[in-house]
């Protein structure tokens, strides 16, 4: 007995291991534009291998053999957005990064939705983090200056020439001004989403940035993370997600911690891509909710 526990609890660690990559991974992917082609990879796979088991048919076996060299470089290819993205929250982490705080950013882009969103005038805000944003889009004009309300909201009133498209704040300075953020290519959203709304969850699933919009036609407030789109916040709402994000935690709560909180978000039960907020009274001190 002692000597089959010493021999089989490598294989046994082994498929542990994989299990909870594999895991992991699914859970990581799942809700990304590379998801259906993952589901598709793993049919095509999973039906050539049991065809040659099945028909012992020896030279199909040799080539998916040869060829699964090429069918790793060709999921690297397919999901560099996703790696990029997972491999920077990892270098993120509290271990290897120091705390720094958001604050102020926070409330300067609080006290701009506030101000829009009364107005009813259009903002698409990506607040970069440790993906450089300036790799996703395809335009941009610098403006490099102190963020404040009155800047953002200067360059968001109608007909300025650099109104339209998005804002890159890195810490809290203005980095680039009138971006063409990438739309997303989901299938499943509703045809209502405008092109603001469409770029902001475009941008959350190839970065690791927060993308916060404000609608022209509603003045609703809405926020982007990771794929997923909030719809209808309260600016209070909107101050919690923000300082949740971008404040980062203490040193001390570890690897642990992240991987809970990060895990945890992709494994609630009828997560979806969009969530509407139901429409709330007017707050009194922070203008009317969206």
């Amino acid at each position: 007995m002692w000597l089959y526990l010493q021999n089989g609890w490598r294989p046994a660690l082994e498929i542990l291991i994989l299990a909870v990559v594999i895991y992991f991974a699914s859970r990581f992917l799942r809700g990304t534009r590379g998801w259906p082609v993952v589901i598709g990879f793993v049919i095509v796979l999973l039906a050539l291998a049991l065809t040659t088991t099945i028909l012992n048919l020896q030279v199909l076996r040799w080539l998916l053999g040869t060829f699964s060299a090429f069918f790793a470089v060709a999921v690297i290819i397919i999901f560099q957005p996703e790696l990029r993205r997972m491999l920077a929250e990892l270098g993120n982490l509290p271990l290897f990064a120091s705390a720094s705080e958001q604050r102020e950013s926070i409330e300067v882009v609080i006290q701009t939705c506030e101000r829009l969103a009364e107005v009813k005038i259009g903002a698409l805000i990506a607040i970069e983090q440790s993906i450089q944003l300036q790799e996703a889009v395809e335009s941009g004009v610098p403006v490099d200056c102190d963020a404040t309300p009155e800047m953002l909201e200067t360059i968001f009133f109608p007909n300025n020439a650099i109104h339209d498209g998005g804002v890159i704040l890195k810490g809290d300075r203005i980095a680039y001004a009138a971006c063409i953020f990438p739309l997303t290519q989901r299938s499943d959203l509703n045809k209502s989403l405008g092109t603001r709304h469409r770029a902001a969850i475009g941008l959350s699933e190839e970065t690791d940035a927060v993308v916060v919009v404000v609608s022209e036609e509603t003045g609703m407030i809405s926020h982007a993370y990771k794929g997923q789109l909030v719809r209808g916040v309260t600016l209070e709402e909107l101050r919690a997600f923000l300082t949740a994000v971008l404040v980062q935690p203490d040193k001390s709560r570890g690897i642990i911690d992240w991987l809970r909180k990060h895990f945890s978000e992709r494994h609630r039960p009828g997560a979806a891509v969009i969530t509407q907020h139901e429409p709330r009274p007017p707050a009194k001190n922070f203008g009317r909710a969206v």
